[in-house]
């Protein structure tokens, strides 16, 4: 897909689906052959996001960064782990070259030049005080520290969700430390109602599908940060347990629907009944379970 328009090729080092790492090097390997071929320049770009706190520190010796000759730009930001609040990120250039100088605008502020490649605007410079804090504040060894207790914290989670034999674990072995995972069997009750569930024990836990041509996946995630401790990990393996045995006890409303449905196309009364595709089905069954549960809630509220 890269031809002579291609401004660059972006790399992510941390999907949002299931944390997974883009092989950085692979994409430089095969674009070096591209360009050799082309006589082109094509350059990498590397979304870095949530990587670039991450890799360095758990991964060193994986080549993603400017290790590699065509990786020219990485984007970062600091609100996901860089343990700052909401609103920091920034990108580093491998070198001054690689920044054009018509993007950069020049400003003659207080009698003196500012260049910024950003929009001009006033904000608060409260995050940028609290990221160069971090930095000084933990260094190199308290970041590796930081991220080797999420992986710890992860693999526990992980572990602890193999062990109930209901799930299929769809995160990586290496990547953003999270745990994407799905039910092993969802014909009765499926990702989205275990994710409503859990909000009755005070966690928010989303429930997707995945992309074109896996949307027949649905996955639940669970993003592990700093402050999500080891007794967290195993307090939220014995509420999904907890969900799963109530789910599996509920009188099973669904089931019913389900079974009107039909397999196949089949004639009821003179009327022709079409067989549903599976994502039709599992939305009016995400719909029932739904209605299910808001009235469930008015029986139960206070009088």
């Amino acid at each position: 897909m890269v031809d002579e328009n291609t401004i660059c090729v972006a790399a992510i080092l941390g999907s949002t689906l299931n944390g997974e790492f883009e092989d950085v090097k692979l994409l430089n390997d095969l674009l070096t052959e591209k360009n050799r071929e082309t006589g082109w320049d094509t350059p990498i770009h590397v979304d870095a996001a949530s990587g670039g706190f991450i890799a360095p520190f758990i991964y060193p010796d994986l080549e993603w960064d400017f290790r590699l000759p065509l990786v020219k730009s990485i984007n970062v930001s600091g609100h996901k782990y860089g343990l700052v609040y909401a609103g920091i990120g920034w990108v580093i250039w491998r070198s001054k070259e690689d920044l054009p100088e018509e993007l950069i605008f020049h400003i003659n502020y207080l009698g003196a030049d500012q260049p910024t490649f950003t929009l001009n605007f006033s904000k608060g410079s409260s995050q940028v005080i609290a990221q160069y804090y971090q930095l000084i504040r933990l260094g190199y060894e308290g970041y590796k520290n930081v991220m080797e207790n999420c992986r710890d914290n992860m693999l526990v989670l992980r572990e602890g969700l193999e062990l109930t034999g209901r799930f299929d674990i769809i995160s990586k072995d290496s990547g953003v430390p999270l745990v994407a995972f799905s039910l092993k069997n969802n014909s009765t009750h499926n990702e989205f109602e275990v994710s409503d569930m859990l909000r009755r024990f005070g966690w928010i836990v989303p429930a997707y599908t995945m992309p074109p041509d896996a949307q027949h996946i649905t996955v639940l995630r669970v993003v592990i940060r700093e402050d999500f401790s080891r007794t967290l990990a195993e307090r939220l393996v014995n509420d999904i347990q907890k969900v799963m045995h109530e789910l599996e006890n509920l009188p099973c409303k669904v089931c019913a629907r389900i079974l009107i449905s039909g397999d196949g196309d089949k004639e009821q009364h003179g009327a022709v009944v079409v067989k549903k595709t599976a994502m039709e089905t599992q939305r009016e069954i995400t719909t029932i379970w739904r209605k299910f549960v808001m009235e469930k809630k008015k029986m139960n509220g206070v009088c």
